[in-house]
């Protein structure tokens, strides 16, 4: 019988008993995504349609939980209408579509700078035929943006970032400091029409910040709707995350073991005395804790323009990091508007923009806050949908 048996010694230094080789096989594969779930950071490759070219670009913006939530219709000459995906919205961590509304204005932004890389111009109108509500039920097919193009563009020097960005999910080097010089390099990256971009690296105002991010953390991983949200998109393994190449990617080894096993179980809440959950939390005491800075966007009203902003102004912020060495990740739980995250909620508006928590559009609002630091180790490419599933119209090679 013990011939029948293999023993895993996982990272915590207990043994689990996997049934067979297989589930030792998945233990020793490379805890790298497949090739080609991550393809879309090798670029467009030999695509000759100078809008489909851009995209294949745009389609690596930072957006919440990697839905992806883009589509553009590319049906008319010399026009990219955008849209947003409502099959790809998270109505419990974003019950509002502020956070998915975000990454559509990065990917815009993605977007007009690969254009103009090829001496493309985009003329951008917004919301050409009225804003999406605030209720997400009440959503529909409207256009975000139409762009229209004509010859003649000025390249945009972060450009050369584009497909070095990664958000690094990962530890920062405690014994690096971010200067102030770097810090605000960062921070005015992020100035857009809107707009208002600040930072700090004083760690007398960091270390509530810290203490902020990873209370806010508990209460999503604590809430069973919004922990589910998260469980229902993670893709455990390489098969999975080639099948998807969206949601939440998890590769390691330890995880991998557990799921063919079947003691990852993702159809319930974690308790919060479950393995699942400390580690979970550890993960985000690893990224609070470790976190040598903040920057953080405000905008004076929460209206659909200006969240389309704020994530225009992000992706550049990112952008100017990657040139600097320097990671920025969002910290985004206690900007979530469950209701059981208002305490936190209030909290981070307080401490940063010194305002009560909005209660409409027409409040100011803080829209992003990010930890900033240098990563211990390099952050991996995300994996991405195929440009085909984006894009409807167009011509290729």
């Amino acid at each position: 019988m013990i011939q029948r048996r293999t023993f895993v010694r996982l990272l915590g230094g207990g043994v689990v008993a996997a049934a067979g080789a297989g589930s030792l096989a998945v233990w020793s594969l490379s805890p790298a995504f497949p090739a080609a779930a991550v393809e879309a950071w090798r670029g467009p490759g030999s695509e000759l349609d100078v809008r489909k070219r851009a995209i294949a670009y745009a389609v690596t913006a930072p957006n919440p939980h990697n839905r992806q939530p883009w589509m553009l219709d590319l049906r008319a000459p010399d026009k990219i209408t955008l849209y947003c995906d409502l099959e790809r919205l998270l109505p419990e961590t974003d019950p509002f579509g502020r956070q998915i509304l975000i990454g559509h204005g990065a990917f815009l932004e993605l977007l007009v700078m690969a254009l103009a890389e090829q001496n493309v111009h985009a003329e951008v109108a917004l919301w050409p035929e009225g804003e999406l509500p605030r209720t997400l039920a009440r959503w529909s097919r409207l256009p975000i943006a139409h762009l229209s193009l004509t010859p003649g563009a000025q390249r945009d020097p972060l450009f050369a970032q584009v497909l070095a960005r990664h958000t690094p999910k990962t530890r920062f080097d405690t014994a690096h400091a971010v200067m102030r010089q770097t810090l605000q390099q960062v921070v005015s990256a992020g100035a857009a029409a809107g707009v208002s971009a600040d930072g700090t690296v004083d760690m007398a105002r960091v270390q509530p910040l810290r203490a902020l991010c990873l209370d806010a953390a508990r209460v999503e991983l604590l809430t069973p709707a919004t922990v589910m949200e998260s469980l229902r998109l993670m893709r455990v393994g390489p098969e999975e995350i080639l099948r998807h190449r969206d949601g939440i990617s998890i590769n390691g080894r330890a995880a991998r073991v557990f799921s063919a096993l079947g003691q990852f179980d993702r159809s319930h809440p974690p308790t919060v005395d479950s393995p699942a959950f400390k580690q979970a939390l550890r993960t985000f005491d690893d990224y609070s804790n470790t976190a040598m800075g903040f920057v953080w966007l405000g905008t004076a009203r929460n209206g659909r323009i200006d969240q389309i902003q704020v994530g225009r102004a992000y992706v550049r912020q990112q952008l100017q990091a990657t040139a600097l060495g320097l990671g920025v990740h969002p910290m985004s739980q206690a900007l979530q508007e469950f209701p059981e995250m208002a305490m936190h909620y209030a909290a981070a508006h307080r401490a940063l923009l010194d305002v009560a928590a909005p209660r409409g559009a027409d409040d100011p609002t803080l829209q992003m806050m990010c930890r900033i630091g240098y990563p211990l180790a390099a952050a991996p490419a995300t994996p991405r949908r195929p440009l085909a599933q984006f894009v409807t119209g167009g011509t290729s090679a």
